[in-house]
């Protein structure tokens, strides 16, 4: 069977547009009519060109974790990944949630994976999860895996939103504060120039200065916002390049502060990786394999690639990650504690909550000091603006007594 894309008009002849699963589209339109819908088009869901286009959106986090904890439960009942798949689509309420799996569907249906599968809709499903399932339907224990995955999303989801939630209040102040500046500099201080270009009283340093950047924004902001937009578009392309963007890996990786974030992030998504992997039956090789395409940061990736080598030749795993000099130290006592006792999914698992708790103290203490200092920084410029229009005046009072 086959996803159709169809757009239909129902008894009240209202539009509607969903999936269908059919042989052909003949039966399609058959299956369309039997539900009282008048079908005006259907056509395949093709996923390969669907992901060409930059534009085509993924499904949630939120609908991607639902997803895969129902489809985990479905293959651990016994079904197929096939029937599995078209359970969900009847189960979805979202059409693109649909069509994302109708399309999957027909992909396993002409004989690919489910990794590969996934593959054709990268902007739903990203690396590691790919990764994580390759590893789980080579293992034979695609179910676990998913379920682990499943919890994974779900702690990884409600840390985005608690920071979401934290960076809202410093957000809003920033853009409140970005529009009253503008709009003092782009609108009051022209006003005041006015008043002051018929006064032969010369200017303060501060009053001259802002004027001439309040002229020089007025006079140069369309020019800034194409340097910008600019900007922003030479630097994805520069970062495309593989060897630009581990250099920049590698220097991002070396701040004193962001690197220590980037360290946890990829260590803990890491460590949870291998844990889902190796409590699934998955052998360590190709394990730390899918473990390294999760890797976000290339440097960090390296490293992981260069421990495969170790491993491959005999080393033990703890070794193998002490001597990339790259992973925490905590992470790889952990492991070779696991390797000793004989817990490796266990001391993972561990290695990796401790990561992620170390991770949220390090964004608390963050977003603590960055609301007042961003209100400090704020203040302070709202200072000088009012300063700078105040000093003349008070100057010319001075005269005036």
């Amino acid at each position: 069977m086959e996803a159709f894309r169809y757009e239909a008009l129902d008894a009240a002849g209202r539009t509607v547009s969903g999936v269908v699963q059919a042989d052909t589209p003949r039966q399609a339109r058959a299956q369309l009519r039997a539900q009282g819908l008048l079908p005006s088009a259907v056509n395949p869901v093709r996923a390969r060109e669907r992901a060409r286009l930059p534009w085509s959106r993924g499904i949630s986090s939120n609908e991607l974790s639902l997803v895969t904890r129902q489809l985990a439960t479905l293959l651990a009942s016994g079904l197929t990944v096939e029937q599995s798949l078209s359970a969900l689509i009847e189960e979805a309420t979202l059409p693109l949630t649909r069509e994302v799996l109708g399309g999957v569907r027909s992909e396993i249906t002409a004989g690919l994976s489910l990794a590969g599968a996934l593959g054709s809709y990268d902007r739903s499903f990203p690396d590691f999860y790919r990764a994580l399932v390759h590893g789980g339907e080579e293992s034979g224990a695609l179910p676990t895996v998913l379920q682990h995955l499943a919890d994974y999303l779900d702690a990884r989801q409600a840390l985005k939103q608690k920071t979401s939630l934290a960076l809202l209040y410093p957000v809003l102040v920033t853009v409140v504060a970005i529009c009253i500046v503008t709009g003092l500099l782009v609108f009051v201080v022209p006003q005041i120039v006015q008043v002051f270009q018929h006064s032969r009283q010369g200017l303060p340093l501060l009053t001259r200065a802002l004027i001439a950047f309040s002229g020089f924004l007025q006079a140069a902001w369309p020019y800034l916002a194409v340097a910008g937009v600019g900007a922003v578009a030479a630097a994805r392309l520069a970062l495309r390049r593989e060897a630009l963007r581990r250099r920049w890996h590698a220097v991002l990786l070396g701040t004193p502060w962001l690197g220590g974030l980037i360290r946890g992030v990829n260590t803990s998504r890491f460590a949870s990786t291998l844990a889902i992997l190796v409590g699934g039956g998955v052998p360590l090789l190709s394990a730390l394999k899918s473990g390294a395409r999760v890797m976000t940061n290339l440097v960090m990736r390296d490293a992981v690639e260069r421990t495969i080598e170790r491993v491959r030749e005999g080393e033990s795993l703890a070794r193998s990650l002490g001597a990339t000099r790259t992973f925490p130290p905590l992470t790889v006592h952990l492991v070779a504690s696991g390797e000793v006792s004989g817990k490796l999914e266990q001391m993972l698992q561990r290695a990796a909550q401790l990561e992620t708790q170390a991770l949220e103290r390090r964004l608390a203490v963050f977003l603590t000091l960055l609301e007042p200092a961003m209100i400090l920084a704020m203040g302070g410029i709202v200072l000088l603006i009012v300063l700078a229009i105040l000093l003349p005046i008070i100057q010319i009072n001075q005269l005036v007594r």
